[in-house]
């Protein structure tokens, strides 16, 4: 029984009486991260630690498993692939299709 009050002790929130500030540099990435993708940064996180690093980890740009950023581009399979279909069907593959994953997909299917 006291193992059981003794784990309750610990799982409870903590008080929110004493709200610890956001750091300069939590501040700073935010904001970063805000312009980016360009979402406003409401102005009730930037006063409690705790809801800008929930905002930041909501928002911030995904990482690959090895760490990597995750990127929009095509991959390079995606690319070679298209000027393949390209050179066989004597056409260019469109020069937004390079800055796109989505868009080398569409083209791809649609010109197979």
């Amino acid at each position: 029984m006291a193992h059981a009050a003794h784990r309750d002790l610990f799982d409870t929130p903590s008080n929110d009486y004493h709200l610890l500030p956001v750091t300069e540099k939590q501040l700073q990435f935010a904001q970063r991260i805000a312009r980016q993708k360009s979402v406003n940064l409401p102005d009730e996180i930037r006063v409690d630690r705790r809801a800008m690093s929930a905002w930041i980890e909501t928002h911030k740009p995904r990482r690959a498993p090895n760490g990597a950023r995750v990127s929009n581009r095509p991959s390079s399979k995606q690319v070679a692939f298209a000027e393949r279909i390209a050179r066989i069907k004597r056409r260019d593959v469109p020069q937004e299709c390079f800055r796109d994953r989505g868009m080398m997909s569409q083209w791809i299917d649609g010109n197979k």
